[in-house]
């Protein structure tokens, strides 16, 4: 199974996974990871995919959000 065709219009693609992907505590570096999401044109589409029922992703940075922000967003859906 492939990646999801949106995957290659990322702006994160080819950048170090370090990035997106970063030790409690290192909020410096989700900081930056959002500011790179924030100019992505599959923006929503990587939201909707970390979000999505049965494909959680608990870790990392994914459509500008972090693991917090995207449990957020899942118990607003449902509530």
């Amino acid at each position: 199974m492939g990646s999801p065709e949106w995957m290659r219009e990322a702006a994160c693609r080819g950048m170090p996974p370090d990035l997106f992907f970063p030790w409690p505590g290192q909020n410096a570096l989700v900081a930056a990871a959002k500011v790179v999401c924030s100019t992505c044109p599959v923006r929503r589409e990587c939201l909707a995919y970390a979000t999505a029922p049965g494909k959680y992703e608990r870790s990392g940075v994914w459509g500008g959000t972090a693991e917090r922000e995207r449990r957020t967003i899942r118990r607003g859906r449902s509530a």
